[in-house]
């Protein structure tokens, strides 16, 4: 087995789906991997930020404590209340953590020597998607009561002959089907996103040490294409993590909204 530059190995290429099923750390016993721990990594980093931010709030902000307020008022203004009302400002702290953390954790897909995001795993998106469902079942619960609630979202304003129809689909759609689709939507984004750049990164150094010299100049537009590409998952690092948090802020209006 040749060994190519960087530590690259043949073997290396085509990546494989291994690299997101990463081995325990440390030899702990499975719990501590390299996912978990860009995870907690996320969530130390956000809670310094904003614990720094408001340490000491002025009227005037200073850089960091504007960042933050700007940070909290998208989430606010541009999700919560776009999305929701007026009643959506009470919703804001949580779309702004969901904003924050999808966002921190989809960026380690382009850190240098991390490049991939725990979100190209799928466990990690779902747990996401099943919280917001969870909180916008129970607040549609809490603002209908049980019975109610469960009749608007599944029996549609329709002749009575198609609702033995209609309910089991509304049923699946509303919910089962939203939360899967919430977390396959960013997962496979992410999924997506690192086995392509992981293509062209590895690829480039297997064009350069290969055997014919035709090959070896392809390499510069294998790396070329990688950092093209990176600029692009920049954008859809912000883009996944607004979408993830504007869908779970328009379940949330459809739990509080009277009629469908």
């Amino acid at each position: 087995m040749s060994t190519l530059a960087a530590g690259v190995r043949a073997s290396d290429f085509p990546p494989g789906v291994g690299e997101f099923f990463p081995p325990a750390l440390g030899g702990l016993d499975g719990w501590l991997t390299k996912f978990t721990l860009l995870t907690w990594i996320a969530v130390g980093l956000i809670a310094i930020f904003f614990l720094a931010a408001y340490r000491k709030p002025k009227m005037v902000p200073g850089k960091l404590q504007w960042m933050a307020e700007s940070v909290y008022g998208f989430a606010r203004d541009g999700i919560a209340k776009e999305m929701i009302g007026h009643e959506g400002i009470r919703f804001a702290p949580y779309l702004a953590s969901l904003f924050c953390f999808i966002l921190v954790t989809n960026s380690f897909a382009l850190i240098p020597l991390i490049q991939v995001s725990p979100n190209a795993h799928f466990a990690f998106p779902l747990v996401l998607a099943v919280i917001s469902w969870v909180m916008f079942i129970t607040i549609g619960i809490r603002r209908h009561g049980f019975a109610k609630y469960f009749k608007i979202n599944l029996i549609p304003p329709a002749p009575w002959f198609v609702l033995p129809l209609l309910v089991p689909i509304e049923f699946i759609s509303t919910f089962l089907v939203r939360p899967f689709t919430l977390s396959v939507r960013l997962f496979a984004n992410m999924f997506a996103g690192h086995m392509i750049l992981a293509v062209f990164s590895l690829g480039g150094f297997v064009l350069l040490n290969a055997q014919s010299l035709f090959l070896k100049p392809i390499s510069l537009l294998s790396w070329a294409l990688a950092i093209a590409l990176t600029f692009l998952e920049a954008l859809v690092v912000l883009l996944q993590a607004y979408v993830f948090t504007v869908l779970t802020a328009s379940y949330v209006q459809g739990a509080l909204a009277e009629e469908h």
